[in-house]
């Protein structure tokens, strides 16, 4: 089964029922896929689904200090 390397995200089952006036009408599963996109992570090509993949190219944040955060709003 083909999951994301980094949140382990896998395939999920899904189904819905369709009224039509009145009358029950039952309809077969559905399996849905994550998008997965092969990318080089640490040098290995590997599956990630496209919200780690997003989040890997984010920039990182800069670290801030509470305590210089508290002074700049004083």
């Amino acid at each position: 089964m083909r999951k994301c390397a980094r949140c382990e995200k896998t395939s999920q089952m899904g189904g819905h029922r369709i009224l039509l006036r009145g009358h029950y009408n039952p309809t077969n599963w559905t399996r849905k896929y994550p998008n997965l996109q092969y990318t080089t992570i640490d040098g290995k090509r590997q599956l990630v689904c496209t919200g780690c993949l997003r989040t890997l190219n984010k920039a990182p944040r800069k670290a801030v200090r509470k305590t210089a955060v508290a002074a700049a709003t004083k």
